[in-house]
């Protein structure tokens, strides 16, 4: 059995007078996929989003590949955790938030250059190496405006990957596509399963879930 990549202890979201979140504890073995399934409104996105804090949690705390942080921290030291922590996860929207003014390539470095500091070249053969791996290196020098949202969501993926993260979250990656667009983005999703990466994936996709 793996270790835990992520522990989530005790954790509450209230927005407003709303309880969203109820005392949430869940532990995510590494290079293990976990879907997370419900109704629409249930707190799976936020749940998601709580991992590497685009919502702040009420109470409660996350650890992820051993950054710890505290729901009610405050300070300096306390952003700079949350820092880490989302150096640590990679994350692919229901969106795909590419860059219009930018080709796919510069999409991709983007990220690894400007946040981790990543020298360009390393981070140019990185994204290379991973668009290759979801089938998108073919479009490296185009702009988003000329892809289908399939593709767009592939260069998604590729992006979150290049910043080399530990965890990977997706937050219903499939739910903007046109159905028939949405097998070629699961079947990237696969692979990167297969391939070790820890994931923890909101979908509505119950076929995708049973095959990871």
């Amino acid at each position: 059995m793996h270790h835990p990549i992520v522990k989530i202890s005790n954790l509450d979201k209230y927005f407003g007078h709303l309880h969203v979140l109820k005392n949430i504890s869940v532990e995510v073995p590494e290079k293990q996929v976990v879907c997370l399934i419900g109704r629409s409104g249930s707190g799976k996105s936020t749940l998601l989003r709580c991992i590497n804090f685009l919502e702040d949690p009420s109470h409660g705390t996350i650890e992820v590949d051993g950054i710890k942080v505290e729901a009610e921290g405050k300070g300096r030291e306390h952003q700079n955790l949350i820092h880490d922590v989302r150096l640590k996860t990679g994350m692919v929207f229901q969106e795909f938030n590419l860059f219009p003014h930018m080709t796919v390539l510069e999409n991709v470095i983007e990220g690894p250059v400007i946040v981790k500091g990543m020298d360009k070249q390393k981070a140019i053969e990185l994204a290379e190496q991973n668009l290759d791996s979801v089938g998108m290196l073919f479009k490296k020098d185009e702009y988003p405006l000329r892809l289908s949202g399939g593709q767009k969501q592939r260069v998604a993926i590729a992006r979150a990957l290049t910043m080399e993260p530990r965890v990977m979250l997706f937050d219903e990656p499939t739910s903007a596509l046109d159905p028939e667009l949405i097998g070629e983005v699961l079947n990237v999703m696969k692979k990167v399963a297969q391939e070790g990466m820890t994931m923890i994936v909101v979908t509505h996709e119950m076929g995708f879930a049973r095959e990871v």
